[in-house]
């Protein structure tokens, strides 16, 4: 089953070439889930044959216009296409009533409902789940309430070895053994051993997308170990006081509160516009943490199970 990370947008406030505003969907399984929606987010998403129809959840990091003015554009295509099943819209208190009052006074009313959860940025909690994942909130350090959201792949079923199965086991019988039972008979004995038949289930897999924020070295523990973790570089560690003063990370940190978090991977974005080369802010990052990589646009990253 797919694990599959694409960064739409890379830039941060002000848009630069080819850097649009931030914007990720993260694909598991068959559905698409879409990690803020900066300006042109619609666009990027057609660039890169992603059907927007196929977008079921929507996460907000923060009401800043760099993370969310494509909004209102992708949610009023959604509209005039046609859709009909329900969107899930998590973000901070105060989306729900822009939102409004954008349909209020462009008289847009959608076809489709959409189901507004605020979310508590100051808490780590659970704040979504389905059939794929499980969505926790991370409290980002930034100049208006901000959060960031870590994704991890639920557990999964133990494999069935079918050469090793015995014939005329009922799909009920086949369905315990996934689920690490044992197969017993009618007389309650021992039919079929689950450790005989079954391999361990393939690996769970995560991703944590920390948006706007000072570095935080206690988000180190809320992702520890994670496969991939986004964090935002805004600026290179010469201009360290300038990152703080505007509540930004620079490269360095970056890369440091990954290794203290003992990540698999770390991908930096939301480049400041004054940066043509990207290079540098790579290099930076990698003195701290070797496993690096830029959040270029139309990058796409796997994650093996």
């Amino acid at each position: 089953m797919d694990f599959e990370l694409k960064i739409l947008g890379s830039a941060s406030a002000t848009p630069f070439m080819d850097r649009h505003h931030t914007a990720q969907v993260l694909t598991v399984g068959n559905t698409h889930y879409l990690i803020d929606c900066g300006e042109d987010t619609q666009r990027r998403l057609m660039e890169q044959k992603i059907r927007h129809q196929r977008i079921h959840t929507i996460f907000i990091s923060h009401l800043h216009g760099d993370h969310f003015f494509g909004l209102f554009g992708l949610l009023g295509t959604m509209h005039l296409n046609g859709r009909t099943e329900p969107l899930r819209l998590f973000g901070p208190a105060g989306l729900d009533e822009v939102l409004t009052t954008q349909f209020r006074h462009s008289s847009t009313h959608l076809n489709f409902e959409l189901e507004f959860t605020p979310v508590e940025t100051t808490e780590h909690a659970l704040i979504f789940e389905d059939k794929y994942v499980t969505v926790h909130s991370l409290p980002m350090r930034h100049r208006i309430p901000c959060c960031g959201y870590l994704f991890r792949e639920k557990d999964k079923r133990r494999r069935l070895l079918p050469d090793l199965l015995p014939t005329g086991l009922t799909p009920t019988q086949l369905t315990a053994l996934t689920m690490g039972e044992d197969v017993l008979d009618e007389n309650g004995e021992l039919l079929v051993s689950n450790a005989a038949v079954t391999a361990q289930p393939k690996r769970a897999r995560s991703y944590a997308y920390c948006s706007d924020t000072l570095y935080t070295e206690s988000l180190a523990e809320l992702v520890r170990g994670v496969d991939l973790l986004y964090h935002e570089a805004t600026f290179m560690d010469d201009l360290r006081e300038r990152a703080h003063t505007t509540h930004h990370s620079t490269a360095r940190q970056a890369g440091l509160l990954a290794r203290r978090a003992e990540v698999h991977r770390l991908l930096i974005g939301h480049f400041s516009s004054r940066y043509r080369d990207l290079q540098p802010l790579l290099t930076e990052a990698k003195t701290m943490f070797e496993w690096t990589e830029l959040a270029i646009e139309g990058l796409t990253i796997q994650l093996a199970e």
